[in-house]
């Protein structure tokens, strides 16, 4: 019997929402893309918590769009209420989270895939990797044979490195095969398996071999993975239960509404399209007699008895984690959201489990308005299979495998909106790679996807990563408001934004400007109706003429506030308005982070040649020596980066390329 063979220009493993973009941004720059999935009912599937973006994850979200990707259009065509959050803080931390309809976000992602030219999507669980050695070239240019056959990324597939010196990785990734034997040819891969690799599902002593949401786990390509020399290691995560709505008490919780007006995810997102009435979601709190149940229950779950072997994330512990590492609270906040519009199902953010079955159903229901819950869904925690993050190169391709990708979970990180941007940028790496360009990477200064891959590749992922403001050094340069001035021309640079919106971009950047500079250039004195307005407004009344940017940026007073005294300003869009006032407030501010960033290129631009060897480095110590041979950082700036590697170690390192 023969097997069935077909050919692509790439293949991407996984359909959740790394492999979306990942196939997406493949297809709409002109590639032959083919997507596995394990079920196409799971495409784009929420099996956690029901919402989009949140304190960090907004920005990543907007940096997305701007770069040209899916996720941001779909929520704002999905959700069912819209909240900025951290908005009594300042601009930099201001992050969009919105609760999503999760059949309707599903629904609304796999259309898009369905109908994106380019695209093929299969049923099937991917088993094994095809590779082929390849051996040294060297006088051929980058990925100069890329695509010259079906089957192949290329037997001269290689790179330059600093210095000019062209290496190749041992191997390169020339298909897949499925569990029914059939062979996809493809020139590159990108996986984004999610947690589904060897996946188990536990609560208490009950363990199902499954993905989440009872949905099949794949369970062959581990084996595939160890088999090309991949590291693999193991994580674990979990979910809080599902309660029916009828059975709750909402007149004694705190109701939480969404924001009126609704600010859009999406840059091409016309605000006035998605004014709409939103559903509430509600607030409430465990207690001591919650705290008590699971203290005495705590040998049957399985992550204190020894059971789970996978490592769980830092900033999303257990119930049981929180009550046991943090015995000085007597209560822990629990958010109850709307799992959509088409079922009664409540999820319970922050009260993810994995006790047994009648302890869930005790503990659930000494909180206030859950006296007579009813479960629709057990709590469960899940471990999966993943690779060491820092096999990739900051392109999310393996060092050791050409064309191979990985994106999302599976590279250690947690959340739908890190996998989102992880699989946009394999998939325009993989895209960057069969066009015989270089790949485009993110700088830490560039955005939270840039802060975000970096810390992935340079550090050793321990423990599920979650992106976080506090990870970005410049979070006032890297505001979710501002992702489109950032990132745009990159975008472009990409392929995957329009000039008509690179257009819209650069004269919005120009209004910007004119005005942020009329403000330094006006003047107003020390008349009677200047200071009776500062008088009003509870600031110091002038002695000597000033510009109205210095008005603005008083405490008590902002570039809406002074328009009172403005008489020249021109009308300009309320997105421009924001960005003069947050340019004017925080001038000093921003001023000292982009000196900060122009030390930061000159770390980056010095480049560490690729086959440098450390054990000629003279006065290096023995841990950095390690770090750098397993990292291979390509500049000083992700060496400086890596655990281990001090800067007196940076210092050595510079002395020696400098010789």
């Amino acid at each position: 019997m023969t097997n069935v063979v077909e050919n692509y220009d790439a293949v991407v493993v996984g359909a959740g929402h790394a492999g979306c973009e990942a196939a997406l941004a493949l297809s709409r720059l002109g590639f032959k893309t083919i997507v596995f999935t394990v079920s196409v009912d799971s495409i784009a599937l929420m099996p956690c918590n029901p919402n989009i973006g949140g304190t960090s994850k907004g920005h990543i979200v907007r940096e997305l769009d701007a770069l040209g990707g899916e996720m941001g259009k779909c929520i704002d065509k999905t959700f069912i209420q819209s909240k900025m959050l951290n908005c009594s803080k300042g601009p930099a931390v201001h992050s969009l989270r919105a609760q999503a309809d999760k059949q309707w976000y599903t629904r609304e992602m796999r259309g898009t895939l369905e109908n994106q030219e380019n695209l093929t999507i299969r049923q099937a669980e991917v088993t094994e990797l095809i590779t082929e050695e390849i051996g040294r070239a060297l006088e051929t240019s980058p990925y100069d044979d890329v695509g010259a056959n079906e089957n192949s990324v290329g037997a001269k597939h290689c790179e330059l490195d600093s210095v000019g010196a062209k290496f190749t990785s041992p191997k390169k990734v020339v298909g897949v095969k499925t569990v029914s034997g059939a062979i996809y040819y493809a020139k590159t891969v990108v996986l984004a398996t999610g947690v589904y690799l060897n996946a188990r599902c536990l609560y208490g002593d009950v363990i199902e071999h499954t993905g989440p949401n009872g949905l099949k786990a794949a369970n062959h390509l581990t084996e595939s993975l160890l088999k090309e020399g991949i590291t693999i290691k193991r994580f674990k995560t979990g979910t809080p239960a599902r309660i029916d709505k009828r059975s709750l008490d909402f007149s004694k919780m705190e109701e939480q509404k969404g924001d009126v007006p609704i600010v859009p995810f999406s840059f091409s997102t016309d605000p006035d399209s998605i004014q709409k009435e939103q559903v509430s979601c509600w607030l409430t709190y465990t207690n001591e007699t919650t705290h008590d149940i699971i203290r005495k229950n705590i040998d049957r779950s399985p992550l204190f008895s020894g059971v789970i072997e996978g490592t769980g994330p830092r900033y999303c512990p257990s119930i049981e984690d929180k009550v046991m590492k943090f015995p000085d609270k007597d209560r822990h906040q629990i958010f109850v959201e709307p799992e959509g519009l088409y079922t009664n199902e409540m999820y319970l953010s922050g009260m993810s489990s994995s006790l047994p079955e009648d302890v869930q159903h005790q503990m659930y229901k000494t909180m206030p308005g859950f006296e007579n819950a009813v479960i629709v869904r057990n709590a469960y925690a899940i471990e999966y299979d993943l690779i060491d993050s820092t096999e990739l190169k900051p392109s999310l391709e393996f060092k050791n495998i050409a064309g191979l990708f990985g994106a999302g979970q599976i590279n250690g990180s947690s959340g739908y909106e890190e996998a989102a941007c992880q699989g946009f940028m394999a998939g325009v790496s993989a895209a960057r790679l069969l066009q015989g360009k270089e790949p485009i990477i993110l700088k830490r200064s560039d955005g939270y996807i840039g802060v975000l891959i970096d810390d992935l590749v340079t550090k050793d992922t321990t423990e599920p990563y979650r992106m976080m403001t506090s990870r970005a050094e410049y979070r006032l340069l890297l505001r979710q408001d501002n992702a489109d001035l950032r990132l745009t021309e990159i975008g472009y640079e990409i392929g995957l934004i329009s000039k008509e919106r690179l257009d819209y971009v650069n004269n919005k950047k120009e209004l910007i400007t004119k005005e942020v500079e009329r403000l330094k250039n006006t003047h107003v004195g020390a008349n009677e109706k200047i200071n009776n307005f500062l008088k009003a407004n509870g600031t110091t009344e002038l002695l000597s003429g000033v510009t109205l940017a210095d008005l603005c940026k008083r405490p008590e007073l902002s570039y809406e506030k002074i328009l009172e005294i403005d008489e020249e300003r021109p009308h300009l869009p309320k997105e421009v308005s924001e960005q003069v006032g947050i340019e004017i407030k925080y001038e000093g501010y921003i001023a000292r982070e982009m000196q900060q960033v122009e030390s930061f290129k000159k770390m980056e631009g010095k480049k560490i040649p690729a086959e440098l060897d450390y054990d000629k480095v003279i006065n290096l110590r023995k841990e950095a020596r390690q770090k750098l041979k397993k990292f291979k950082p390509e500049n000083i700036g992700m060496a400086s980066r890596i655990s281990g590697v001090s800067p007196a170690d940076i210092s050595v390192l510079l002395v020696y390329l400098k010789k």
